[in-house]
């Protein structure tokens, strides 16, 4: 298996959808690496990851705002494909098992952090993604009553 694991910052509020009767949370994280190079630069790259997070806990995607701060876990999924520009481009993809809300909320107060996970049963065969633009899809859904650990 293989898992990754990230710590970065939503680009924008969650997305919440159903497909085939499943709920998915979809959201994009951005992760920022600093680091100096060969002749002593200090320069910037910033990885930008596509998450759908398959859950019946949709409650939690009311936290899921821009700009919160994030740990992720799950399985990655690249894919190659030509840009607009008819170049050659690449996304990364996560199917997310676990998360976790890190850090005050983005409009300065404290916030309690909260850990959750998929469950087995959430599974699908649908990745949760819009194929054609390599981004999350956007439909809403309705927010469903769930029991949240804090």
């Amino acid at each position: 298996m293989i898992k990754l694991q990230i710590v970065g910052n939503l680009g924008a509020d969650c997305i919440q959808k159903e497909v085939n009767g499943k709920n998915v949370i979809n959201f994009n994280v951005a992760h920022t690496e600093k680091f100096k190079d060969a002749q002593g630069n200090l320069k910037e790259r910033t990885t930008w990851v596509n998450c759908a997070y398959w859950t019946d806990r949709t409650a939690v995607a009311q936290y899921l705002k821009k700009g919160k701060q994030v740990y992720v876990e799950g399985t990655p999924e690249a894919e190659a494909y030509t840009n607009k520009d008819n170049q050659p481009a690449a996304t990364l993809r996560m199917r997310v098992r676990d998360l976790q809300l890190l850090g005050g909320n983005t409009d300065g107060s404290q916030g309690s952090a909260g850990s959750y996970s998929s469950s087995s049963s959430s599974s699908s065969s649908g990745t949760g993604y819009n194929s054609t633009s390599g981004s999350p899809a956007s439909v809403q859904m309705e927010d469903a009553a769930d029991d949240l650990p804090f």
